[in-house]
């Protein structure tokens, strides 16, 4: 539900953005917010990817939990 909202929300932010800024305005706009999600979203996986490393799972843990869903 949130995705669909979203996806709703940017439809109507790149048409008010091309249609009030005029084409290459809106363009550089719109590109300005999709290259700041991405650089977002890899700052976050990065993030996530040092608390893994941080914090492994030991091969016992993995091993008790597969007898636990068995």
């Amino acid at each position: 539900m949130l995705l669909i909202l979203s996806i709703v929300l940017s439809t109507f932010l790149g048409f008010l953005l091309l249609s009030t800024m005029g084409p290459i305005y809106g363009g550089i706009m719109a590109f300005g917010i999709v290259a700041g999600c991405l650089f977002r979203g890899v700052y976050l996986l990065n993030e996530i990817n040092q608390h893994i490393l941080k914090n492994p799972v030991k091969k016992h843990q993995i091993q008790d939990y597969v007898k636990k869903t068995e």
